[in-house]
């Protein structure tokens, strides 16, 4: 029976890296206003568990007046992501129509085949993705993680010590997590650039098979970032565990500072738990970069 081999080498010319500088610099003004806004949302996280505790413990002493400012810090939080969400669209949209043409033409130049262009057209909307959507998330939780460890160093501090360690003991797994990712986008990636010509032609038996291996290929993928998340999970309840068992055998903590002690823990936490879909995009990014050329016309 015929066989269909779709993976081949990919031309390792290319690189993420530099597609995503080169639409850094193309589009620096779009972009700066979009991640200004990005950063204006961090620093009102960053502080509100802070100002959350005051106004717990502004009610509890009977301050109304104090304590309804919490409810001033909520709405500005929420302008300043409406303008974000409502600039998103405006700009990545437009950044993506200008991508589009430069990749179909340096695809055309090397001579591929309509179902390789197409298909790189379609990896090429990833690098818009990073930035509309995933770069965002980065600076969030780069923030968010290094602003609650940071924030629990000043107000409980062995706590913000625990954090530190945390990030130090996932640091020795990043090659090995991140390695193994890129191997596995090299193959799933490999198979979708060819997938538009080998579905017109190919057997049942061979379509069968080149399915289940994409599906494979994918599972694969999103066990290793369920293992991450477990891991995560597990090292963030102990370190939950530690401090709640300090704090009650301290005592004499007022309830602000419980509430504020809690929601940088969870922060710190939420933050960290996004680390292993940012990973599993970094090698996905990666690898299309070797495959995908953006150069301008």
């Amino acid at each position: 029976m015929q066989t269909h081999e779709i993976i081949e080498p990919v031309n390792v010319t290319g690189s993420a890296v530099n597609t995503l500088k080169n639409i850094g610099r193309r589009h620096y003004r779009k972009l700066f206003f979009t991640l200004l806004l990005v950063i204006a949302e961090n620093v009102t996280y960053l502080l509100y568990p802070l100002l959350a505790g005051f106004a717990i413990n502004a009610i509890v002493a009977g301050k109304a007046w104090h304590a309804v400012f919490y409810a001033l810090m909520v709405f500005t939080m929420w302008v300043i992501g409406a303008a974000r969400r409502s600039l998103d669209t405006r700009t990545f949209a437009r950044i993506y129509a200008e991508l589009a043409v430069p990749v179909i033409v340096a695809q055309r130049r090397e001579n591929h085949s309509h179902s390789t262009v197409a298909a790189r057209v379609a990896l090429s909307r990833e690098f818009v993705d990073f930035f509309e959507k995933h770069l965002p998330v980065l600076i969030t939780s780069l923030a968010s993680i290094t602003g609650a460890a940071l924030m629990l160093l000043a107000i409980e501090f062995w706590s913000g010590i625990a954090c530190l360690a945390v990030l130090v003991f996932f640091s020795f797994f990043l090659p090995g997590y991140t390695n193994k990712n890129e191997a596995l986008f090299f193959r799933l990636n490999g198979r979708l650039e060819k997938e538009v010509g080998f579905v017109s032609s190919a057997p049942v038996a061979s379509l069968s098979r080149h399915y289940r291996v994409l599906a494979g290929l994918r599972i694969r993928l999103s066990d290793r970032e369920a293992m991450g998340y477990l891991s995560i999970g597990a090292v963030t309840a102990v370190l939950f565990a530690m401090t709640i068992f300090t704090m009650a055998l301290r005592g004499g903590t007022d309830a602000g500072h419980i509430y504020s002690v809690m929601t940088y823990l969870w922060m710190f936490a939420m933050s960290l738990d996004d680390a292993p879909q940012l990973l599993e995009k970094y090698s996905q990014l990666k690898d299309i970069g070797k495959r995908v050329k953006t150069d301008p016309i």
